[in-house]
């Protein structure tokens, strides 16, 4: 973070500064350089909505009402519903920055990769590879339950959609899982353009069900008065304690707003749309899960609810038996929206991944005549269809979370790094070699900082511009300024370091309920030290001067840092902490052998292991120097 030095990308091949090789920002040079693996640039706004909205409101809603509320919240579920909101609010504004600035296909593993290394960058890549693939299986798997209810009950399916128990293989499969998955990925392969049209209808009909339950719900609840809302225990019957709880458990159905990131590549106006579409897809949510809870709650009192059916259960109560159909529906047609926002991304991380040479160059491979990455998605499918069809995954569910909470982390600790210590070097190919040495810029002549070409060049050939003679004192302000940047981004780089190792402490020891309790207040009171003084720190030092030319200039700019970020990374940790013993266990696995993937494959294939860094201020010119340069 900040303590770069320039060299050739073959001394980093096998060090530990491998794993914090860092590319170049997106730029139009970029692009053009990477031929044709262009995705079709065809979303604008609405289809950004469409496709934040339809990825994150899950059939989930129509059960989580009633469990929250029965267990943690009460009434004050919707107070959950607007803390989680905030929450997942600032994590919207970190995306929305970096997707403006850097609008490229791969998500938070983009980000990380150009803004933390290329170590961390593999493992958000690998991360959310297990999350896309786990979610759309259960996703799949959750809807022929549903779907079962307008064939007559729960296994009333058709014969060859039914699912059938396997004894010698001891698994129940499922084949309407599996063939909703296929028509999915055969729909992503037609295109773009064509898979969100039927995303955002199928979005709009299952928006109209919750508007139907608000609506609906709220004539009952002013004809036969909100009863829920007279119980004697009050509106915060668990306290404030149960109903932070209750915003812990309702964060997660805000998880899927970062679908609309991974397509920042084939947005039309990236720096307006992206955060428009971002930031109006999160407050739309907000707002449906907030008005749904205010009037299912007051239908019916917490403590009496269904906590398999709260909806519908709800409606009975008042007579409106008709009503199950419609909230089924309305459960059917969020997963199914939520299915195609689940294997959405991950075609585009394996393109992102491969394009770095990461992956092997199989899935970068854009299909030219409909401009999607075609063979990454048909493996996304098919992997995701075998596994819906053999396996129950709704224990492996909680897998889902880490990868997104990983991600949710890395994007915020990127903002701090962009605005305080942004790479201040880039990779250029070892083809430009010659146009390094043409200029006398050899890396082993600058171990602390760039050097202007133009004051070498001069010296070189003999000539005194007279600066150095006449004009001392900017000579020495300069030099003074140089070392003075370099200071301040020793100070920032590690401030970064204290709020990180101090969140991680903290979090890690507040959940820590085996340690006594004298010595998880003094972990903690460490951690918290920790923490405020990187705060502290990071709030007297000035950002850098670079923020300012880093990637596309233009976009959304996250507010209130570093307080915001910091407070994103705090909630994002403590949430990764409590997500329990097994589901780590089990992710565990999955990081260890990406780690063995990365190794054996990912470090050597590299697209960064043969280029040479310079410092950003010369790029151009060296750029313009080259043989390969076309203006």
């Amino acid at each position: 973070m900040g303590f770069e030095e320039l060299g050739n990308g073959k001394e980093r091949r096998w060090g530990i500064r491998s794993l914090l090789r860092r590319k170049q920002v997106d730029s139009d040079r970029v692009k053009t350089q990477e031929g044709g693996h262009q995705l079709a640039k065809e979303l604008s706004v609405l289809q950004l909505v469409a496709i934040g909205v339809g990825s994150t409101i899950g059939a989930g809603v129509y059960v989580l009402v009633g469990t929250v509320a029965r267990e943690h919240a009460g009434p004050s579920l919707v107070i959950s519903f607007l803390i989680a909101g905030i929450a997942a609010a600032l994590s919207a504004f970190c995306y929305a920055e970096l997707a403006s600035r850097c609008p490229s296909a791969g998500s938070a593993y983009h980000y990380s990769y150009i803004c933390v290394g290329e170590g961390v960058a593999w493992l958000i890549g690998w991360a959310l590879i297990l999350e896309y693939t786990i979610g759309g299986s259960a996703v799949a798997r959750g809807i022929s339950p549903n779907l079962a209810l307008f064939f007559g009950g729960p296994d009333s399916l058709p014969s060859f959609l039914a699912r059938v128990y396997i004894p010698w293989l001891d698994v129940v499969v499922d084949p309407c899982a599996a063939v909703l998955v296929l028509i999915v990925t055969g729909l992503l392969c037609v295109g773009i353009k064509e898979s969100t049209f039927v995303q955002a209808i199928i979005t709009s009909l299952n928006v109209c069900v919750m508007l139907f339950v608000i609506i609906a719900g709220g004539y009952i609840g002013f004809k036969d008065g909100w009863v829920g809302y007279s119980v004697a225990s009050g509106f915060f019957p668990y306290g404030v304690n149960g109903m932070l709880a209750g915003s812990a458990t309702v964060f997660f159905a805000y998880i899927g707003f970062d679908s609309v990131a991974s397509t920042a590549e084939e947005v039309k106006n990236p720096q307006r749309d992206l955060p428009l579409g971002i930031a109006t897809a999160l407050s739309i949510c907000c707002f449906l899960y907030m008005m749904v809870s205010v009037v299912v709650i007051g239908l019916v009192p917490y403590f009496a609810m269904d906590p398999d059916t709260p909806i519908s259960s709800a409606f009975a109560r008042h007579g409106m038996h008709w009503a199950m159909y419609v909230v089924t529906a309305g459960a059917v047609l969020a997963l199914c929206s939520t299915l195609m926002g689940s294997i959405l991304p991950q075609p585009r991380i394996l393109m992102a991944m491969a394009r770095d040479g990461l992956l092997p160059s199989f899935f970068s491979d854009v299909n030219e005549r409909t401009q999607v990455p075609v063979k990454s998605t048909i493996v996304t499918g098919v992997g995701s269809a075998v596994l819906a069809f053999f396996m129950d995954v709704s224990q492996l569910a909680g897998m889902v979370s880490v990868g997104t909470l990983l991600a949710f982390t890395m994007v915020a600790i990127s903002i701090l790094i962009l605005r305080y210590v942004p790479p201040n070097e880039m990779p250029l190919p070892s083809s430009f070699q010659e146009s390094i040495e043409s200029l006398s810029f050899h890396e082993e002549e600058f171990p602390k900082g760039p050097v202007g070409i133009s004051d070498k060049r001069n010296k070189q050939s003999g000539q005194d511009d007279g600066t150095s003679k006449d004009f001392p004192l900017i000579i020495k302000n300069t030099d003074e300024d140089k070392l003075n940047e370099q200071k301040r981004r020793k100070y920032a780089a590690w401030s970064i370091a204290f709020v990180c190792i101090g969140v991680l402490i903290l979090t890690s020891s507040a959940s820590a309920f085996s340690f006594p309790e004298y010595l998880r207040y003094i972990i903690c009171s460490f951690g918290g030290l920790l923490f405020l003084v990187g705060l502290a720190l990071l709030s007297w030092i000035d950002q850098d001067n670079g923020r300012h030319s880093f990637g596309h200039s233009g976009g959304f700019i996250c507010p209130l840092v570093p307080f915001l970020p910091v407070l994103c990374i705090l909630i994002n940790s403590y949430l990764l902490i409590n997500l329990g013993a097994s589901t780590w266990m089990r992710v565990s696995i999955w990081l260890v052998i990406g780690v063995f993937v990365y190794l054996f494959y990912g470090r050597s294939n590299s697209s960064l292991t043969d280029v040479i860094y310079v410092p950003i201020a010369h790029a151009n010119e060296i750029y313009k120097s080259s043989t390969e340069y076309v203006a």
